[in-house]
């Protein structure tokens, strides 16, 4: 399926104040791949998924999902197909009730209103937050407004979700309840983490970034064994990869 090839070629970007942020990414995710961005702060990961979801723009290079350049002419299709989940839930939530962010896509679409009633419904069904429906999103915890902005862009039946820190801020329990719900998630997922044990939970393959630049692409516990390639990265192995303590097994 095209429409669900995700691919960065050589990719440049520098914000305003000239700080280098992306020094020639390239990378190509084929559909139903769910792949992991990995690596320190400040190493661009933020930075990539905003150019997928087309917030911003390739100063050299390009960004294509399916057949069509990330580019301002084309930013209504490239939206079509992408659905991201910022890293702050504040960012996407601002309407007076749950029920209203989930439609609010919807309705921008131009759908009838049983239909985005129906859509609407069935997304926070999916996440466990139907009971959240008249609740200001104000009032809700971080996990529910992590559930909420899911719900609002499965809503619009995305081929590729791309999310950024997904699990930041989550207990444990609200941790848990997320995986399992991006497991049931069958197109592409792109997550952008630190939670390295909920990379091997979710993602086969991993892409590490340092300093702007892909320097592994490959397995996710392959890579997460590679004790010289965390350290450069500024990462930790996951525990479950990690010895016992007590026992060293």
């Amino acid at each position: 399926m095209s429409h669900h090839l995700v691919e960065a070629d050589s990719v440049h970007y520098a914000y305003p104040d000239g700080t280098k942020s992306l020094q020639g990414v390239s990378f190509r995710i084929t559909h139903g791949e769910s792949v992991a961005l990995v690596g320190e702060n400040g190493a661009g990961k933020s930075t990539v998924l905003l150019h997928l979801s087309g917030c911003l723009f390739a100063a050299q290079g390009q960004i294509r999902i399916g057949e069509y350049p990330v580019c301002a002419a084309n930013i209504n299709a490239v939206r079509r197909s992408v659905g991201m989940v910022f890293q702050n839930s504040d960012d996407q939530l601002f309407m007076p009730t749950v029920f209203d962010d989930v439609a609010f896509g919807l309705l921008n679409m131009g759908l009838g209103k049983e239909v985005v009633e129906a859509k609407a419904a069935a997304a926070l069904e999916t996440v466990g937050a139907a009971h959240l429906r008249q609740r200001p999103p104000y009032r809700l915890s971080q996990g529910e407004k992590r559930a909420v902005a899911i719900a609002a862009v499965l809503a619009m039946s995305p081929d590729v979700l791309v999310l950024d820190e997904p699990s930041a801020s989550l207990d444990p329990a609200a941790r848990r309840r997320l995986i399992e719900l991006l497991k049931s998630f069958q197109h592409t997922k792109i997550i952008a983490t630190h939670d390295l044990d909920m990379a091997l939970d979710l993602c086969s393959r991993t892409i590490v970034l340092h300093k702007g630049q892909v320097i592994a692409d490959g397995r996710t516990e392959q890579l997460f064994q590679d004790e010289e390639l965390l350290q450069r990265s500024c990462l930790e192995k996951p525990l479950r990869l990690q010895g016992c303590p007590v026992c060293g097994k």
